[in-house]
């Protein structure tokens, strides 16, 4: 057996850290790529930390990449592994062939007929699978932990053409202890259903009932939906000649049930309300079982309603026509640009426009996060990717950012921020984390005045977090809950301690999480309405309870008695305005910072 020399791995997820780890070991040269620019800054500056147990090593790599135009065309790899999401591998794989031409590839991907979108791309006798019997998790961009292996891994290639390279890539990993056998291509199938059916029976259940594996495994009612559904996928691969031993289903059971104290990725997806691979999973359980006149409700059900919550989206609130002024362009590091930085008190806003005030780029992220994501490693990604002409900081931690041009207030950054899409006189209402902030514009746009809320935070983003952690309310469902409500009564205090006790009381007195979700808008409202507010002039709401609880705004409305306009991308209205002011700044340099 001779290593692979040149692998591609395409998705740097856990599977793609952990086959990058194990294949460097072996001998191989590993090319990685994955779209996340900060992710890869990341791994080039620091390497990868992988976590296995007790022992921890670093893995560093000479080739890594945010694009494919990025690496040498004439690059010659015996293999690319595709490790990204089912949904994203066709466009990832046209683009990997535009610009490398037609080589084997390697689905190591969940969910059954993940290797037919590759098969489209490169056809059926460069095509290989494999079904991957181990897990890791991110505890940050670039660190994994290993979390199980329950040998061995299984690979095939999918006519049989490729045999010898799948036989030689498994002994290659076996040989650094990730024991991985070959297979035929009719061999491998059982293998892809029968993982297919494990991760079908737990991980939509996780993302619907929020439930760790552990956690629905330890509830027999959880436990039978569990059977019922692995019974309704058994009979459907037996229509596919597909046959399992008799006790195959306690072995599930039993199986899952030493499942970890942690979420799926599926269900994780889920839950962040992104796109999900259900379609690879219950979906093609319920496609098959169409194909033979099987009826498998329990999948049909999952598959439901995980469509449902993840194509659901929130509607569009914006009611100016706002989309002309800027749009989300790709890299140009000829074209200046200029960045703007809002360290918030609870997030990190940072946006990138060029001279024509188009973003470029935008991202959040927590200002005191756990998951080691250093602003300064965002901001390192943005000097590389874009020719940043100067910057402005503004927000709580402004004057700790030393690496900007200028700092700027965050009343003055949100009015130069809202006035390229609402010029002239307004008044804006920007509620954030721990304040609420009335800003009044003169005709041309500029500061008139403006008031803050008292030192208590609430009726901000941290009084509705806090009072949604003490009463058990999902905060993401807080929003759909509200609006079908039509209770009308404000709590009487706003300080958490007490507005905690007055919310157990109505939930006490039975009142429904629908009337207390609205309740807590309406509180917030109420706080609000008490400020000094202009609406003669057009009305404004930005910050993140305007990005995160759209429903708020029309609870506002009927408080102020007036149209209230939103943008889009509230969130991050003020480091716009930051990076407008840095753009200002180039123009007519200022000795003075306000």
């Amino acid at each position: 057996m001779s290593p692979l020399n040149n692998v591609a791995i395409i998705g740097a997820g856990p599977i793609g850290l952990i086959l990058a780890n194990y294949l460097k070991k072996s001998g191989s040269n590993i090319f990685l790529f994955d779209k996340d620019k900060v992710k890869v800054n990341l791994i080039k500056n620091e390497g990868i930390t992988i976590q296995q147990s007790d022992k921890k090593e670093i893995l560093k790599l000479k080739h890594v990449f945010s694009d494919f135009q990025e690496a040498d065309a004439n690059t010659i790899f015996e293999i690319a592994i595709f490790c990204t999401k089912a949904y994203q591998t066709d466009g990832a794989g046209k683009t990997f062939k535009n610009h490398f031409g037609v080589i084997p590839v390697l689905s190591a991907q969940n969910g059954i007929e993940t290797e037919n979108i590759l098969k489209n791309i490169f056809g059926e006798n460069n095509v290989l699978r494999m079904v991957i019997n181990f897990a890791g998790n991110l505890l940050a961009p670039n660190q994994v932990k290993q979390t199980f292996f329950i040998p061995p891994n299984y690979i095939a290639s999918i006519d049989d053409s490729k045999r010898n390279l799948a036989k030689n890539l498994a002994q290659q990993l076996t040989s650094v202890e990730l024991e991985t056998r070959d297979l035929d291509s009719f061999s491998i199938l059982k293998q892809i259903w029968e993982k297919t059916i494990l991760n079908s029976a737990l991980s939509a259940l996780c993302g619907i009932s929020k439930m760790t594996m552990k956690e629905v495994m330890s509830q027999p009612d959880m436990v039978e939906i569990v059977e019922q559904t692995i019974q309704e996928a058994v009979e459907v691969a037996a229509a596919e000649k597909i046959f399992f031993d008799d006790d195959f289903i306690r072995k599930c059971i039993r199986y899952l049930k030493k499942a970890g104290d942690h979420y799926p990725s599926l269900a994780i997806d889920m839950m962040n309300g992104r796109e999900t691979e259900i379609d690879f999973f219950n979906g093609k359980i319920l496609q098959y079982g169409r194909k033979h006149y099987i009826k498998t409700p329990m999948n049909q059900m999952f598959y439901n309603i995980v469509k449902a919550q993840t194509q659901k989206s929130i509607p569009n609130i914006s009611f100016l026509s706002i989309q002309n002024n800027y749009a989300v362009k790709s890299s140009s590091k000829k074209a200046d640009a200029y960045l703007g930085i809002d360290l918030g008190s609870s997030y990190t806003k940072i946006a990138v426009i060029d001279t024509d005030n188009q973003i470029l780029f935008k991202t959040i992220l927590k200002t005191f996060n756990r998951d080691k994501i250093s602003i300064h490693h965002v901001i390192d990604t943005v000097q590389k990717e874009y020719n940043i002409q100067s910057s402005c900081a503004t927000g709580y931690g402004r004057k700790y950012f030393t690496q900007s041009d200028i700092v700027k207030t965050e009343i003055n950054c949100a009015a130069r921020g809202v006035n390229i899409f609402i010029p002239g006189e307004k008044t804006i209402i920007d509620i954030g984390g721990e304040d609420i902030k009335i800003i009044k514009c003169d005709k041309q746009g500029l500061v008139e005045n403006f008031s803050l809320n008292d030192k208590c935070a609430a009726g901000t983003g941290s009084f509705i977090v806090e009072i949604a952690e003490k009463t058990g309310l999902d905060i993401k469902e807080m929003n759909d809950l509200a609006k079908h409500s039509t209770y009308n009564k404000p709590l009487n205090s706003f300080c958490t301690v007490f507005a905690k006790t007055e919310i157990m009381n109505w939930i006490f007195e039975g009142m429904s999480v629908q009337d207390i979700a609205r309740g807590i808008y309406l509180s917030i409202a109420s706080r609000v309405g008490k400020m000094r507010i202009d609406t003669t002039c057009p009305v404004v709401l930005i910050g993140g309870v305007s990005a995160y609880h759209p429903y708020f705004r029309e609870i506002l409305e009927n408080q102020l008695k007036t149209k209230i306009y939103t943008l889009d991308h509230p969130q991050h209205i003020v480091a716009i305005g930051a990076a407008l002011m840095a753009k200002d700044y180039i123009s007519s340099p200022q000795t003075q910072n306000a």
